[in-house]
Formats: C-alpha cells, sequence, structure tokens
C-alpha cells in the first residue's frame, strides 16, 4: 500500500518553493505534507497530497518536472519510541531508509529501497498503514 510521493527539483534562492506551493493552491491541490531538503547546487522539495495527478498536471503546466516515488506512510504509535519501533523494525530486516518525515499529525513517509518487503513487514505488526484515500480524505486518525 504505497502513497504517491512527488518531488520537485528547486532553486537554493528565490521563490522556488512559493511557485510549487502556488501552482497547487491554485488547482486545488492539498498538501498533506512535505519535505525541503538542499544542497550546494539545488534543492528538493518532497510533497505528498491529496490529489497526486492534479498535482503533477499543475506542476507541470507550470513548468516544473514532477518526479513521483512510491512510498510508505505510517500511522505512529502516539507514544515515546513509537518511530524508533517501526524504524527499527524496518532497520532490522536489511531495508535501507532513505529518509523520514513527517506529515499530518503523527504520520510519517518512510522511502525505503524495497517498499513491498517493508509493506510486508510492518502490515503484520500493530502498525497501520495508510492509503491515499485516507490522505485525501483529509480525516487522518
Amino acid at each position: 500500500m504505497t502513497v504517491r510521493q512527488l518531488s520537485v527539483r528547486i532553486s537554493t534562492e528565490g521563490d522556488s518553493v512559493s511557485k510549487v506551493t502556488r501552482a497547487l493552491g491554485e488547482s486545488d491541490v492539498d498538501i498533506r505534507g512535505f519535505s525541503v531538503s538542499d544542497s550546494a547546487e539545488h534543492g528538493v522539495l518532497r510533497l505528498i497530497v491529496d490529489q497526486p495527478s492534479r498535482a503533477c498536471e499543475a506542476l507541470v503546466h507550470a513548468g516544473m518536472t514532477p518526479c513521483e516515488t512510491p512510498v510508505l506512510v505510517v500511522a505512529l504509535p502516539d507514544q515515546p519510541g513509537g518511530l524508533a519501533g517501526i524504524l527499527k523494525t524496518v532497520a532490522e530486516a536489511g531495508v535501507q531508509i532513505e529518509y523520514v518525515y513527517s506529515l499530518i499529525s503523527t504520520y510519517v513517509v518512510l522511502n525505503v529501497a524495497d517498499p513491498a518487503t517493508a509493506e510486508k513487514l510492518l502490515a503484520g505488526s500493530t502498525i497501520r498503514l495508510v492509503d491515499e484515500d485516507e490522505i485525501a480524505s483529509g480525516r487522518m486518525s
């Protein structure tokens, strides 16, 4: 049960993030979570949105080149060590965790080298994976 994450290369100078968010807002796309990372040459804006297909169209129309990546969205246990337990489960199975960021509430996005294996590991535990319909509804619980 992967979710489509959109990534856009952005300039480390200027209002690149604003251009992306404006294009999405004008297309009635709601951002559910995001992450920005940068290097000396460029940045990467990663997004989880309620309507990934519409978001891609809006970004292309705005002159950007979005990239889709399948990621897992995990509902964290709301307790100390909740994230640590999930990351330990995946890492101990030898699945590389490439990055982690949070969404609304206590939800996090995991981009892992092998989503299918990580999904099987997590689905067999007390962890609840989140799908795109739940993200789109805005009623993540």
